[in-house]
């Protein structure tokens, strides 16, 4: 079961999740697919916010959406009433990023993960045209989803078309989820905080935006048979993950900051990697380590198997494990970015072998 949840990869696999530093777009899709296009790895497509306005992770977001534009304001990203500079340059972006993909990836077979803000994020970053977040209004929170699971629908249908032979992954990246649960958010003044979103009200939302996602076909089956729906990762590298929630979502995996982890979700971490849920383990920094000794795959090994405190074997975690950075690269150095692939590579590989 773990294996189709984790795009047909076999046992332990690697993989990042998503940012890079730079603005060559075709230079990070070729560091991506030489660190992680062989197996078991899942490489996915770059995200590089240094390039700015409309590369960030909401711009990214923006420019899927269907049936509504946004623009930057003073505060941040504003929807509007029609579309601006802004808004083209974050769907130029994407469009060229696309373009770059289909030419590198001719003829490619195998995984292919693609990220997005997620719902809740979004709608907490995001302001109204009045000024205030689309968090502070439930219904406009509402279409705002309704409006991203659509765009994502079409834009996962777009790779099937211009990428295939791959088997795709959507991860929603949601690092504002826990503090959109404990009414932490601050309001677009930074005078007061939202509030709290009710947990149910919090799965719901992330399991249309699933629902509507599991439309598209993940591809990369047998001719003529379908593979199944697209599994969605679900990403969060903030403390105190909410767990439990984000697996009612349907999150065929879950991506998270191991250094975040704490003894007390261990119960909840167990019971989803026994109910078949992925972990996208980020035990390998982000950022080079500013040790003078160098870190090696068998320490990330050697973490991730420390888990076993939760009661479950070793070679349970191995194969419910995707070893990943432990959150975006966007701000490391290039040879720290194809550094950090190769350890998640060997790290899976070597997780392969555990008994």
């Amino acid at each position: 079961m773990t294996q189709d949840l984790r795009a047909g990869v076999a046992g332990p696999s690697a993989s990042g999740i998503g940012s890079l530093p730079g603005s060559d777009m075709p230079a990070a899709i070729r560091l991506v697919f030489d660190g992680l296009g062989s197996a078991p790895g899942v490489p996915y497509l770059p995200e590089l916010p240094a390039r700015g306005v409309g590369a960030d992770l909401a711009g990214r977001g923006l420019a899927l959406l269907v049936d509504l534009v946004a623009e930057v304001a003073t505060s941040g990203w504003r929807v509007v009433d029609r579309p601006g500079r802004d808004q083209s340059r974050a769907v130029g972006h994407l469009r060229r990023d696309l373009d770059d993909l289909e030419e590198y990836t001719q003829d490619y077979v195998g995984p292919l993960k693609v990220q997005s803000i997620g719902p809740w994020t979004l709608a907490a970053t995001v302001e109204l045209r009045y000024g205030d977040k689309f968090l502070a209004d439930q219904g406009a929170t509402r279409d705002l989803a309704e409006s991203l699971a659509e765009g994502l629908a079409l834009h996962l249908a777009e790779l099937r078309r211009r990428v295939p032979g791959a088997r795709l992954v959507l991860q929603l990246d949601e690092p504002a989820l826990p503090g959109v649960l404990r009414g932490s958010v601050p309001t677009a003044s930074g005078f007061g905080a939202l509030r709290a979103v009710d947990e149910s009200v919090a799965r719901q939302t992330l399991r249309q935006v699933v629902d509507v996602v599991g439309r598209v076909d993940a591809g990369g089956g047998e001719p003529g048979r379908p593979a199944g729906p697209v599994p969605v990762v679900m990403h969060c590298c903030a403390p105190d993950v909410p767990l439990a929630t984000l697996g009612d979502a349907g999150a065929s995996a879950i991506a998270l900051d191991w250094s975040q982890l704490s003894i007390r979700q261990d119960e909840a971490l167990a019971e989803l990697i026994e109910a078949g849920v992925g972990i996208y383990a980020g035990v390998v920094p982000s950022l080079a380590p500013a040790s003078a000794v160098p870190l090696k795959y068998q320490d990330v090994v050697d973490r991730i198997l420390e888990l076993r405190r939760i009661g479950l074997s070793a070679r349970q975690l191995a194969d419910a494990v995707t070893v990943t950075p432990s959150c975006g690269m966007a701000g490391a150095s290039p040879q720290w970015a194809s550094r950090a692939q190769r350890l998640c590579l060997d790290a899976a590989r070597a997780l392969a072998d555990v008994d």
